[in-house]
């Protein structure tokens, strides 16, 4: 199957929301209960609109035009959470020579998991933050992503909690690499 790569618009937020939402519902069952997916969903997983007037994030259709992955990078200091998520929310510009991209917001629809799309997206970041001066990034990475970024080179194995209301949390994985 064929896909294409293009920077998101915010005309296809509705559609994003979807795709998250289904991403995570069929990508987490394996890591996180449904108490923690569905208050996930509500909370800190979303559309970041900053990604997308900042021109920084992308979307994967395939040959329907459907929407079938996103994810982005960012050169500014929020690590992660959609619009909503107040909590992680710094929209303060990173210096390049000091600080690491950050590399943002990926879901893929479960129907087209490990066919290429995230590294088709990680790839086209990397490749970004790299031509704005950036010489690493740096993710939270969920549990379901830990292993394609260890595969794209990501380290790091520090958890940390992310609340998402109701006393609940996600155990969440701060990953690193360097360009290079």
């Amino acid at each position: 199957m064929s896909f294409v790569i293009r920077k998101a618009s915010l005309e296809d937020r509705t559609e994003i929301g979807d795709l998250i939402a289904e991403s995570v519902r069929g990508l987490s069952r394996d890591d996180y209960n449904e108490k923690q997916i569905e208050l996930s969903i509500q909370t800190v997983f979303g559309v970041d609109n900053q990604l997308i007037e900042d021109e920084t994030y992308f979307v994967v259709v395939n040959k329907d035009e459907r929407i079938v992955g996103c994810g982005g990078w960012s050169k500014r200091k929020t690590l992660y959470g959609a619009s909503r998520y107040e909590q992680s929310r710094d929209s303060n510009l990173l210096n390049p020579k000091t600080d690491p991209a950050k590399i943002r917001a990926f879901f893929i629809h479960p129907d087209f998991a490990r066919q290429g799309i995230g590294t088709m997206i990680l790839e086209a970041c990397e490749n970004e933050a790299k031509a704005h001066g950036f010489t690493s990034a740096e993710m939270m990475a969920t549990l379901p992503g830990v292993k394609l970024y260890q595969v794209r080179g990501y380290v790091g194995d520090e958890e940390v909690k992310v609340p998402i209301g109701e006393n609940e949390d996600i155990i969440c994985i701060r990953m690193r690499k360097n360009f290079g």
